[in-house]
């Protein structure tokens, strides 16, 4: 039997207002990726949002790596909006 590799799209949702969420929970995409901009390993991400799937963090992380300047673009975005809300 030969093995059939499948690509999978990243466990990631959409919100109505364009925030990014991890799988069914509500962890949102920009804490994952700023934990393991700090350094944290998956294990520990998983360990701060139980709530998380180590399989979706590993997955997440691996789209991240994969596609570093269209997540880099979002965070931008997703820090514009947040400063808009603040003033």
């Amino acid at each position: 039997m030969a093995f059939v590799a499948q690509a999978e799209a990243p466990p990631l949702r959409e919100e109505a207002d364009g925030a990014l969420r991890i799988g069914q929970t509500r962890v949102l995409l920009e804490l994952v990726i700023h934990a393991f901009q700090r350094g944290e390993s998956p294990e520990t991400i998983v360990e701060n949002y139980p709530s998380l799937a180590l399989a979706d963090v590993y997955a997440v992380i691996g789209y991240y790596l994969h596609h570093t300047n269209d997540v880099e673009q979002y965070l931008l975005q997703r820090e514009r909006k947040a400063e808009e809300v603040r003033k």
